[in-house]
């Protein structure tokens, strides 16, 4: 019997901030289920290596506007796929019936 998995992109994701930023910065990447990968001094910006699933990060210049006063940057790139943790994995299910039964009515 075939297992069915579901997968989502992660991004390798380099954020460029005040070093008075990082802390929040780095919480912040966290929360969106970030994994932090090193830090880069330089000249009063520091910047953040980290993995990062693209869902949490698709309105993320917002965030990053907000954490940093308008003085952050990032980057993202592709890296690879993954499969989505068991918890996301099943809300993303149940609301894919959801919405297949509202559609059905």
């Amino acid at each position: 019997q075939a297992q069915p998995t579901l997968l989502e992109p992660i991004m390798e994701l380099e954020v460029t901030v005040p070093d008075e930023s990082v802390g929040a910065i780095n919480g912040d990447l966290n929360s969106r289920r970030g994994r932090l990968h090193g830090m880069e001094p330089k000249a009063g910006m520091t910047t953040i290596r980290a993995e990062v699933p693209m869902a949490e990060v698709l309105a993320y210049n917002a965030a990053l506007t907000s954490l940093t006063g308008g003085r952050g940057e990032y980057h993202m790139q592709f890296l690879r796929y993954e499969e989505v943790p068991a918890h996301i994995a099943q809300k993303l299910v149940e609301a894919a019936k959801r919405d297949r039964e509202v559609l059905a009515v």
